[in-house]
């Protein structure tokens, strides 16, 4: 838990790592159920689902990774040369950007005289840091960081694959389909409790958004992997 500085408990500095990680879980567990599934319904061995499912798994962490770390690293080079012509501004112009600020709180309600003595007060303290809060919304504690938003996606992704994947494995033929099924509804339904109590939001509606969405992708997968398997027989 995120506290600020006068102890109150925020949700919003982390972010960043919990988009990346109920993507990757949400993901890791949908698509490789689908997978497997997909395959198990077109009559396929025991083995191949498997080799399937693990070949599913792998890929899948590795295609999370480099594409979290790609659309996070444009990102965060989107904050960095804002970063960089804000600094600029400061150093070349700040006279107009102490303006730029006293009339940002001017528009939040202050009197112009207290707006233009608490913008000057704020450049005072830290120039870069106030602009960069109040004129691009740019927060330290919700920068953009591809590292951690990697890992987190990948890690998160092949933790929820493994699930459908122990449970193909260990089930028998005649549960396989009914078992699997049940056990991924129920990781669904762990994942969005999890998720909303991380987040700071009511569970019922993510818990029926991931259920929803992953049984009507399990759906569609089984049937086209039936109708495949029915047309290679």
């Amino acid at each position: 838990m995120v506290m600020s500085p006068q102890g109150e408990k925020h949700f919003s500095q982390r972010i960043g790592l919990l988009r990346a990680m109920v993507l990757g879980a949400n993901d890791g567990i949908i698509s490789t159920a689908c997978l497997i599934l997909g395959v198990a319904a077109a009559d396929a061995t025991g083995h191949a689902i498997l080799v399937a499912g693990t070949a599913g798994l792998v890929a899948g962490a590795a295609s999370m990774a480099i594409g979290e770390y790609v659309s996070v690293s444009s990102q965060r080079d989107s904050e960095q040369s804002d970063i960089a012509k804000e600094k600029w501004e400061l150093e070349h112009t700040p006279d107009i950007e102490l303006a730029e600020l006293a009339g940002i709180y001017r528009k939040k309600g202050l009197p112009q005289a207290l707006a233009q003595e608490v913008a000057v007060e704020l450049t005072k303290h830290d120039a870069l840091k106030t602009h960069l809060a109040e004129e691009l919304g740019i927060h330290e504690a919700t920068r953009a960081r591809p590292v951690q938003a990697s890992v987190g996606s990948a890690g998160s992704f092949a933790v929820g694959a493994a699930i459908p994947l122990v449970a193909v494995a260990l089930l028998s033929e005649a549960m396989r389909f009914a078992g699997t099924i049940a056990i991924v509804v129920l990781t669904l339904v762990a994942l969005g409790i999890s998720s909303s109590k991380y987040g700071g939001a009511k569970p019922a509606r993510p818990v029926l958004r991931v259920v929803i969405g992953g049984l009507v992708a399990i759906a569609v997968t089984m049937v086209v992997g039936k109708l495949f398997g029915a047309a290679v027989a």
